[in-house]
């Protein structure tokens, strides 16, 4: 027989596949019955067990089996197979042979129909053809290798795990693979494709974390030291690696998306890498990497992926016997429908299509250079503010007889797509790989805080040790600070562990403890106070996360910062998302400076830290020239407010630097200094209308006495009870019987007696009536003068 090679199974063939070959049933020959009265079938019905085989095996291969097994020419001994039906002639006429069957058929017709029109209303009521039994539905002993079985659940109560993905978006830590342990002393088959959500918009205790299992994915392949990218609508799994206790040969790679709305995953085969700044490759193969540092950054629309190794557990056809290779490549990864000035393709401000854009960055600046180490299991921090989008630090890892340096840090501008050292003060961190570490952004943004905790040391070989210290390293001063954390609950050492951060904590999940005489570590769910710089026993919810039915849905203004609503994405009060700019980091709410480092930097809890720039001076990079975009903070406290120059892609909004705090400052301090400019002016009018209103009550009086004869018969008479000034038209006067004609006092002529003509002659002809009728006989209000400043200002000019 002819050898064959055995044919690679489907991963995502739900086990369909059944590589044993079915030899044809033989049919025999048809012959001739003078017995009976039909004619003789030339087809068998194959049974239920084998009609379901073949239908599952439209194609029958499989080793032992060859296209040429299927055509053997017949021999003397093997039956002959007629494709042709054999026709036996009938004894009976066949009228009467036609008649008995019609008439057969109508009686079975019968016999099925009126049972089941029984069940209807048809005879007037109706009736239960089959009752339905309420208990459980007894097995038929059915082959379970023949049929689609029900995806299971993801188990959220295991011994260990380890070496899992995460990711957080509204609120929500999501969890996917990785290995993990259901007893005691098992070693083998860790590796699993559990899917898991944390709640983080509730508050929890550890013992009993808000954890759920979702059904496992049958597309995404089991994989550890991974990654998954998020977007605030889908997550992205690249990278990491196959089981190999017991061994499993990779597949070909593909991205896999799993949108969150939809709640289902998306494959993106045959992923490509496009040329770019500091990438001249394109049209390469993106292959699956493992154990590489990964970031974040869903304001830029990116992710990263830096460092790792290919090996043959991670790439498909790659030989066992090939050493691993470690990388020092950055891989960029361009989300669907988002921007990216540094990919050629997409530098014509268009946007990425469906399946993202792949940028392999391999002469980036120091990059290129001998002493830009390789490296794996290490960290890969976004910190925005410096540069025009922000800077990405790479932190620990190594290779299995080579360490990372701490003291020097490698730092890259996103923009310029280049790689930079800064050194570091402070003492020193232990060399480590697979540590996990969080940053969080103080109130007004003057210092970033990167906390690490934990991870492995792998020299010398076959002593490893897991470790349990917490450090900081604050920037822009790059000062390394340990975490003093006596007296408190830590957690068993450990490395493969991932940490997340939401509402100014780091929430640790899982991790590989070594041997310390754990026999389970369940649910392995750590909560670290940042703030405080302490381990809690509680997971405190401080924000619900966004409205239902999208991540980000709900995006206005007004409301209390603490809603998901109005802060989708867990920033600080005075750093939050607008259409203008992507906003601080995410995660940081409610975040405040812990003491450790105020000690250090200076400043308070808010911020407003003094040291804003490196102890060890910057060479070059955006360290050297920028300064970090700094805020207001919301209790109103004294900081300073310089902003680095900053801008970003043109299809995108965000990373503009503006102070919103200090222009909003700026306009309210005008407002209030317009206000009190206008309410002196009112006090100041009205002050001048109450000496007025005065002035003419004390005049009005003397008006209405009634003047006694004589009194006011002297010329010489300025008199106190007349006007003291005479009206500049013709108006009323006072006169006498006087007839000195040159007097000028004349009114009548030949009067013998004092003319009087009275009070409301001089009221409707004077200059005093005139403001009178202003003053309307009432006495001034300072509110009046608020409301009609004119007509105030007419009563004081004319005076």
């Amino acid at each position: 027989m002819a050898s064959s090679s055995t044919r690679r199974k489907s991963l995502f063939r739900e086990h369909l596949d059944d590589e044993c070959p079915i030899s044809p049933v033989p049919v025999p020959p048809q012959t001739a019955s003078a017995e009976g009265s039909r004619p003789a079938p030339s087809v068998r019905f194959p049974s239920l067990t084998e009609l379901r085989v073949g239908e599952r095996y439209h194609v029958i291969s499989g080793p032992g089996l060859t296209s040429g097994d299927l055509s053997q020419p017949t021999t003397n001994d093997s039956p002959t197979f007629r494709t042709d039906p054999i026709h036996s002639p009938s004894p009976l006429p066949a009228r009467h042979n036609s008649t008995m069957y019609r008439l057969g058929a109508a009686v079975a017709f019968l016999l099925a129909i009126v049972p089941l029109l029984q069940s209807t209303s048809f005879f007037g009521h109706a009736t239960i053809l089959q009752p339905v039994s309420g208990n459980a539905v007894p097995n038929t002993h059915a082959d379970s290798s023949l049929s689609v079985q029900r995806r299971a659940e993801s188990p959220t109560n295991v011994c260990f795990r380890w070496a899992q993905q995460s990711a957080i978006v509204n609120g929500t830590l999501y969890l996917y693979g990785g290995q993990a342990i259901t007893e005691p002393g098992q070693t083998e088959n860790a590796w699993n494709n559990n899917f898991l959500t944390l709640d983080l918009t509730r508050t929890w205790q550890i013992a009993t974390p808000s954890l759920t299992g979702k059904s496992q994915p049958s597309g995404p392949p089991k994989v550890s030291l991974g990654t998954l990218w998020n977007s605030h609508e889908s997550l992205y799994l690249y990278g990491g690696q196959f089981q190999w206790k017991p061994a499993e040969s990779p597949t070909a790679f593909s991205l896999w998306e799993y949108s969150i709305s939809n709640d289902q995953w998306v494959e993106h085969s045959n992923p490509e890498t496009s040329e770019g700044v500091s990438a001249p490759s394109t049209g390469q193969p993106v292959q699956r990497a493992a154990e590489g540092a990964a970031a974040n950054v869903p304001s830029l629309g990116r992710g990263f992926y830096f460092g790792g190794h290919l090996d043959g557990y991670t790439t498909e056809g790659w030989s066992q016997s090939i050493a691993r290779v470690y990388l020092q490549s950055l891989l960029e990864y361009t989300f669907p429908g988002e921007p990216n000035t540094q990919v050629t393709s997409l530098s014509n401000k268009q946007n990425a299509g469906s399946d993202g854009v792949y940028r392999n960055i391999t002469q980036g600046g120091l990059q290129a250079e001998a002493g830009f180490t390789q490296r794996a299991d290490g960290l890969l921090i976004y910190v925005p503010g410096f540069g025009e989008q922000g800077i990405l630090l790479a932190l620990a890892g190594g290779t299995n007889e080579t360490f990372t340096q701490m003291n020097n840090i490698n730092v890259y501008d996103i923009a310029k797509s280049s790689w930079y050292t800064q050194t570091t003060s402070g003492p020193i961190p232990d060399y480590r790989v697979n540590p996990c570490a969080v940053i969080a952004a103080a109130p007004d943004g003057s210092s970033y805080n990167i906390y690490i905790f934990g991870g492995q040391n792998l020299i010398p070989a076959g002593n490893q040790t897991q470790k349990n210290d917490m450090w900081i390293l604050t920037l822009p001063s790059f000062t390394w600070i340990e975490v003093d954390m006596s007296g408190q609950s830590v957690p068993y050492g450990r490395s493969g562990h991932t940490c997340n951060v939401w509402d100014g904590q780091m929430v640790m999940v899982g991790g590989y403890v070594g041997d310390q005489s754990l026999t389970c570590e369940s649910p392995g769910i750590y909560v670290f106070d940042m703030s405080a710089a302490q381990w809690v026993n509680e997971f405190t919810a401080k924000s619900p996360g966004a409205d239902s039915g999208s991540s980000s849905a709900g995006l206005k203004d007004g409301g209390s910062d603490s809603t998901g609503s109005n802060n989708p994405f867990n920033q600080q009060p005075n750093q939050k998302y607008s259409a203008d700019n992507p906003g601080g980091l995410e995660g940081s709410y409610g975040y405040t400076v812990p003491q450790a480092v105020i000690d250090v930097v200076g400043g308070d809890k808010s911020g407003g830290a003094t040291l804003t720039t490196p102890i060890n001076t910057a060479t070059a990079g955006p360290m050297a020239t920028g300064k970090p975009i700094t805020y207001t903070p919301p209790d109103g406290g004294s900081t300073t407010t310089t902003t680095s120059t900053s801008s970003s892609d043109s299809s995108r909004s965000g990373g503009s630097g503006v102070n919103v705090g200090a222009i909003v400052a700026g306009c309210v301090a005008g407002v209030l200094g317009v206000i009190m400019i206008y309410l002196l002016y009112c006090v100041f009018i009205y002050r001048k209308r109450i000496a007025l209103y005065k002035r003419h009550v004390e005049m009005s009086r003397g008006e209405k006495v009634v003047p006694i004869p004589g009194l006011l018969t002297s010329s010489s008479n300025g008199g106190k009870d007349t006007p003291s000034e005479p009206s500049r038209g013709t108006g009323a006067r006072w006169t006498t019987t006087t007839s000195d004609s040159g007097s000028g006092h004349s009114r009548g002529e030949g009067s013998s007696s004092t003319a009087y003509q009275g009070y409301n002659a001089v009221r409707r002809n004077s200059d005093v009536s005139v403001t009178e009728d202003l003053l309307a006989g009432q006495e001034p209000t300072f509110f009046g003068t608020l409301l009609h400043p004119r007509r105030s200002l007419r009563v004081v000019n004319r005076d």
